[in-house]
């Protein structure tokens, strides 16, 4: 098999150099699939002459620097692409091509199927379709808004992830927000995994679906190397976000796969793989020399050194929402830490992240209805070393669920906060009530879950949320309820709150978070008057969980009672159990939570109909007296 030698191609070279690149890039997709047995060669060889012109002329990057402030962004929205991308790596000369061969796609290894940041040349984790252009409106948000830095925004997209709902919505706000620095190429090989794509090579109609959200649309051979050129050229003149469009045929270059379908995500046995490389003109071991980027502005975008942050204190006893708390607590954290950014989904005046749009509107980013693009931005500031805090309704997160998911994956630090949770928000009714939110960020890899029951300690861990790694999320209520705790107090995360009981006179222990401890208090309350002393404990740390505190009550009281407003699956009763099963301990246990389909009502309504009330939580706390003053042994009761 034919070996050329090793030579540079860069802004300088021709656009003959500039093909021999990209004919590399696709053997060398060919021949890391092949040696892993796994990968998507022919995704890859679409694109390759779109990227050996980004790489050698217009992608501005410091591939021994990749920290530098400067560098342009790719994105590989396309993930599955990861042979075209790790090839581009081999060219740049950051990763060996004995890697390529050897490691893709095996244990341990740093090339994995889909690319992540374990590799300092990657961003975000990609290959859930969809996500790759919103995470790039991010980071090009906050290159103009924020770091005041020159770099630009490139974005490898396939044609089948535009189907995706989650394009748009990106497409829409890179069009409002005038984003000059952004520019996405769309793939156009015209087959995705199972078949040809919905709009297949129908360029037109792409077109005319980006104009529609403000963007300006350049359709282009994605294989003629002076064309594909030429676009790039023009989409980094400054005139506002550009969507190249480039008709592709999957598989090009080698004839005996071009445009055919059956070969999605297939490596080719290694006779064929032999038979492209011949076809495609061998092994080549060109080395890319791309344009450097700009001088870094040191000045430009400088943030001012963190300072003091002074929570805001609420007298206990006094009745306040935990959202409006958050909002305040947001704002104070904004006032010390430069870093952190609002990020809001149209219902800033009910979760108050407005409170931090009037104190710092430079740094708060309006998505409107767009909770995916919400949560796609502020991994896209996370990226660039900002701390966002993005706020909507607990129930509308879910829509953003993958965004969360695959933000783990990437290993970013964002918090999250997800108001309006439970029944308790009353006659809104259930299309607005958040009953599977616990649950959906606790699977999170890496998450911290809080919910706190008052203003105090939402204030306390709003504030913390800024020094925790990863994802962390807080949930909060509607409804304004009694400060508990001292402005004092201290809500280290994994901890909880002894708020009654705790002495060898305890006879059972009620568990709560958020709305419920009020409600627990009641039951404590109510209990005592029949003579039945309760330890109430305040669960403000869903995850990680005080198991401790849980292993001990569980030893010196007849049983929990835990009462949450979330479905039973996946919330704090579970996190319970699992806490006091990992420790060896199986206690009387009874699990109120809410079963049934909610209807609207007043949140005292809705809370009794549940049965996470005071009095059914004093009725289940009784049963549980009465069973062992019977001296019937530890049952477990879920229903």
């Amino acid at each position: 098999m034919a070996t050329t030698q090793a030579t540079d191609v860069g802004p300088d070279s021709g656009l003959a150099d500039v093909f021999e690149l990209a004919q590399q890039l696709r053997a060398d997709s060919v021949r890391a699939s092949t040696a892993a047995g796994s990968g998507h060669p022919t995704s890859s060889m679409s694109a390759a002459d779109l990227m050996a012109v980004l790489m050698a002329r217009h992608l501005q990057y410091d591939w021994d620097d990749p920290g530098n402030p400067a560098n342009d962004h790719l994105v590989f929205s396309k993930g599955h692409a990861s042979p075209l991308l790790y090839s581009m790596f081999t060219a740049a000369g950051v990763v060996e091509e004995k890697e390529l061969l050897t490691t893709y796609r095996r244990a341990g290894a740093r090339l994995q199927g889909h690319p992540t940041p374990v590799l300092p040349w990657v961003d975000v984790a990609t290959g859930s379709l969809g996500q790759g252009i919103a995470y790039g409106v991010g980071i090009a948000l906050a290159g103009r808004d924020l770091e005041h830095q020159p770099y630009r925004v490139w974005v490898l997209c396939g044609d089948s992830e535009m189907a995706e709902g989650s394009v748009w919505e990106a497409l829409d706000k890179a069009g409002r927000h005038r984003l000059a620095n952004f520019t996405a190429i769309v793939d156009v090989n015209r087959l995705g995994q199972s078949g040809p794509t919905e709009l297949q090579w129908d360029l037109e109609t792409y077109v005319r679906r980006i104009e529609a959200f403000g963007c300006r649309a350049l359709t282009v051979d994605g294989h003629d190397l002076a064309a594909v050129d030429r676009a790039l050229h023009a989409a980094a003149d400054g005139q506002g976000p550009t969507v190249i469009v480039a008709r592709t045929v999957k598989g090009k270059g080698f004839s005996e796969v071009e445009d055919a379908e059956g070969w999605h995500g297939k490596p080719f046995p290694t006779e064929m793989a032999d038979r492209a490389v011949e076809e495609l003109g061998g092994i080549r071991h060109l080395t890319v020399r791309g344009p450097r980027p700009a001088a870094v502005d040191e000045a430009s975008g400088r943030r001012p050194d963190p300072g003091p942050v002074s929570p805001p204190r609420f007298a206990v006893g006094d009745e306040v929402a935990t959202r409006s708390a958050f909002g305040k607590a947001l704002v104070a954290l904004g006032g010390g830490r430069p870093e952190v950014v609002a990020l809001d989904a149209e219902v800033g005046n009910s979760t108050h992240s407005e409170d931090f749009a009037k104190a710092y509107p430079e740094r708060f980013f309006q998505s409107y209805i767009a909770e995916q693009q919400m949560v796609a931005t502020a991994v896209g500031m996370a990226v660039r070393g900002y701390r966002p805090y993005a706020t909507t309704f607990a129930a509308f997160l879910t829509r953003a669920h993958d965004f969360i998911r695959m933000a783990a994956v990437s290993q970013i630090t964002m918090a999250l906060c997800g108001t309006h949770c439970g029944v308790e928000i009353g006659q809104d009714g259930p299309s607005q009530m958040g009953l599977e939110d616990l649950a959906m960020m606790r699977a999170v890899h890496g998450s911290t879950v809080l919910y706190p029951a008052d203003a105090a300690s939402a204030a306390a861990l709003t504030i913390a949320m800024a020094d925790l790694d990863g994802i962390s999320y807080l949930r909060t209520t509607r409804g304004a309820y009694p400060v508990l705790y001292d402005p004092a107090e201290q809500f280290p995360v994994g901890g909880s709150k002894t708020l009654r009981g705790s002495g060898e006179a305890d006879q059972v222990t009620l568990l709560g978070a958020g709305v419920t401890v009020h409600e627990c208090l009641k039951a404590a309350d109510e209990l005592a008057e029949h003579g039945i002393a309760a330890r109430v404990v305040d669960l403000y740390s869903v995850k990680p969980l005080d198991a401790e505190t849980l292993v001990r009550a569980a030893r010196e009281t007849s049983g929990l009672v835990v009462a949450e407003d979330h479905h039973p699956q996946g919330g704090l009763g579970e996190a319970v159990l699992s806490a006091l099963a990992a420790q060896g301990s199986c206690p009387a246990f009874v699990h109120l939570a809410v079963r049934g389909l909610p209807a609207s009502g007043t949140p005292a309504e809705l809370l009794k109909a549940a049965g996470i009330d005071a009095g059914s939580i004093a009725d289940a706390a009784r049963k549980l007296v009465d069973a062992a003053d019977r001296g019937e042994g530890p049952t477990q009761d879920l229903g």
